[in-house]
């Protein structure tokens, strides 16, 4: 199973959500998918989607899949990171009106260069980061909070 989970902040996660339907319309993903969408004013049509869900069940979607496709939050991250699931992270952007800045590009490249999870900065790469990760083994994670949180405090701020 596949986890879609975008937040939720008051932004929409629009472009995401159109590219993973557009994939299992074209039977270029074939497993079961859900998604919790937040603020997205865009409704999928080929997989199942709540607005919001409550942390119980968030935690139980979240122990059942294989892969979350998630935004650029670092606690959706690490919670999946945790739990051995297989991450792709894709920004939220200024540009498309996801969010206030692009932060969240600096937070997956972190991420991405510790070797915790996939990132896909263009979304026509999603089907191809989808099969990357199943074949892929990332870095496990070591809780070290709080020196992973001064890395990328220290990368956003130029200081790496």
């Amino acid at each position: 199973m596949i986890f879609i989970t975008v937040g939720t902040q008051r932004f929409q996660f629009n472009r995401l959500l159109k590219v993973v339907d557009k994939l299992i319309e074209e039977k270029k993903l074939e497993e079961e998918v859900f998604a919790q969408i937040g603020y997205s004013t865009y409704k999928p049509k080929f997989y199942e989607f709540k607005d919001f869900i409550n942390g119980e069940e968030y935690d139980e979607v979240l122990r059942k899949s294989e892969i979350v496709i998630t935004h650029g939050g670092t606690g959706t991250i690490i919670k999946a990171v945790k739990l051995y699931k297989k991450v792709i992270a894709v920004p939220r952007l200024k540009a498309f009106s996801e969010h206030v800045d692009d932060h969240q590009i600096q937070i997956i490249n972190e991420f991405s260069e510790i070797g915790f999870l996939e990132k896909v900065e263009d979304l026509s790469n999603l089907n191809e980061a989808i099969i990357n990760v199943r074949k892929h083994e990332f870095k496990e994670y070591v809780s070290n909070t709080s020196n992973i949180i001064l890395q990328i405090e220290k990368s956003i701020e130029g200081e790496v």
